[in-house]
C-alpha cells in the first residue's frame, strides 16, 4: 500500500521544474504590458511626438502565455503598459488570470500599475473581476508642477480621484509610485511623505532610469536614495522597515510614530539584480530578462508558427537561462537599453 510519504514524493515528482536562471535566482515575477498606447506623455518617458505604431496582442493570447508561465513557476503576474486602463478586454483577462494556480495551488498574485487617469470608473470593476493590488504613477502632488510633467491639463485631479476609488474599492493598501528627476520634481519628497500619512496610500520614490526616448537622462539627473532619506528625515524621523520578501526591490521606511510608509527603489545608486526575479512580456509578445537587455526573445513568433504550450515552455526556459547577472547604469560603455520603458512595460 502506498504511504502518505510516496504520494507526495509522486507529486513533487511530477511538478515541472520552476524557472531558474544560470545565476541561480528563482524567476517568480512576470510584467506583461498589454499596450504601449499612453494617454500621459511625462518628460522621463516619451517624447510626445505624435504618429506612433503602437502593438498589442488578443488578449486570448496574452492569457495563454500566462497560463504557460504560472505553469514554470510564476506566482506573481503585474499587467502594464503603456497605460493597461485603454486596453479593451482588461477586466476579462483579470478576470481569466485570477482563476490561475500557482505550482503550489495557491492563488496567483496579480497586480496592476496605472497613471490613474481612468481609475475612478475602472476600480471597482477591477476589483470584483479579481485583480489583487494596484500601484498608481504620481510624480507631484502639486496640480500645475504634475501637468507639467504629464503634459496633460487637469491630469493631477483624475489621479487623486483614481487613488481615492482604489482604496474605497479595496484596493488597498494603494501604491503610489514617484519617479524623481532632478530639476522637475526633486521638491515634492516631503509633500509625498504627508501625502502618505494623510491618504494612507504607500509612497515609493523611484530613481531616474536611463529608459526614457528623450534620452534626457544623465547621473546627474539622478536623485539618489541617499538624498531622498535626508529630505524624509528633515521632515521627521524616519526608522527602516524589515522587507516583506527576500526579491523586494523597495528599501522600506515608516516615520517614528508608524504613521506612512515610504519605499525606495535604486536601481542605479544600490541595484538589487543579485536578487531580481523577474522577467518582462513586451506588448508585442517578447520576452525581456532585463529592463536594459539589448535584445528581445520572441515569444509570440514561436506562437504564429503554430508552436505548442511545450514548445512555448522550452522557449521561455531557454531565454530565462540567458538573463544578465546584472545591469551596467553608468559604467564605462553602458549602452542605453534597445527599447524605451514605455514599449518594455513598466
Amino acid at each position: 500500500m502506498a504511504t502518505v510519504l510516496d504520494s507526495i514524493r509522486n507529486t513533487d515528482a511530477a511538478r515541472p521544474e520552476r524557472l531558474r536562471d544560470k545565476h541561480g535566482r528563482a524567476i517568480t515575477d512576470l510584467r506583461i504590458s498589454v499596450t504601449d498606447r499612453c494617454n500621459y506623455k511625462c518628460v522621463y518617458c516619451r517624447t510626445g511626438n505624435e504618429g506612433a505604431v503602437y502593438a498589442e496582442l488578443p488578449i486570448e493570447d496574452y492569457l495563454r502565455i500566462a497560463r504557460v508561465f504560472v505553469g514554470l513557476g510564476i506566482e506573481k503576474i503585474r499587467l502594464t503598459g503603456g497605460e493597461p486602463l485603454l486596453r479593451k478586454g482588461l477586466a476579462d483577462l483579470v478576470r481569466e488570470l485570477s482563476q490561475l494556480r500557482t505550482l503550489d495551488s495557491t492563488p496567483l498574485d496579480l497586480a496592476l500599475t496605472t497613471n490613474g487617469h481612468l481609475l475612478e470608473e475602472l476600480a471597482e470593476p477591477l476589483r470584483d473581476a479579481g485583480l489583487s493590488r494596484i500601484t498608481v504613477s504620481m510624480d507631484a502632488v502639486v496640480a500645475d508642477k504634475f501637468a507639467r510633467i504629464t503634459r496633460v491639463p487637469g491630469s493631477y485631479e483624475r489621479v487623486i480621484k483614481g487613488v481615492r476609488a482604489a482604496k474605497a474599492a479595496g484596493l488597498a493598501p494603494v501604491k503610489v509610485n514617484c519617479v524623481l528627476l532632478r530639476g522637475f520634481n526633486e521638491d515634492q519628497i516631503v509633500p509625498f511623505a504627508q501625502f502618505s500619512r494623510e491618504e494612507g496610500v504607500i509612497v515609493r520614490f523611484i530613481e531616474f532610469m536611463p529608459l526614457e526616448e528623450d534620452r534626457l537622462w544623465t547621473p546627474e539627473s539622478v536623485v539618489s536614495l541617499t538624498e531622498i532619506v535626508k529630505a524624509l528625515g528633515s521632515f521627521r524621523p524616519i526608522e527602516r522597515m524589515a522587507p516583506n520578501t527576500a526579491s523586494e526591490t523597495a528599501v522600506r521606511y515608516t516615520f517614528d510614530d508608524g504613521v506612512g510608509e515610504i519605499g525606495i527603489i535604486a536601481p542605479v545608486t544600490q541595484a538589487f539584480c543579485g536578487h531580481c526575479s523577474r522577467v518582462r512580456l513586451t506588448s508585442d509578445g517578447k520576452i525581456r530578462t532585463c529592463l536594459f537587455s539589448q535584445s528581445d526573445h520572441d515569444l509570440y513568433g514561436v506562437m504564429q508558427r503554430g508552436g505548442t504550450d511545450e514548445e512555448m515552455a522550452r522557449f521561455i526556459r531557454s531565454t530565462v537561462e540567458q538573463k544578465e547577472a546584472r545591469h551596467h547604469i553608468g559604467e564605462p560603455g553602458f549602452l542605453k537599453p534597445s527599447r524605451s520603458m514605455v514599449h518594455i512595460g513598466g
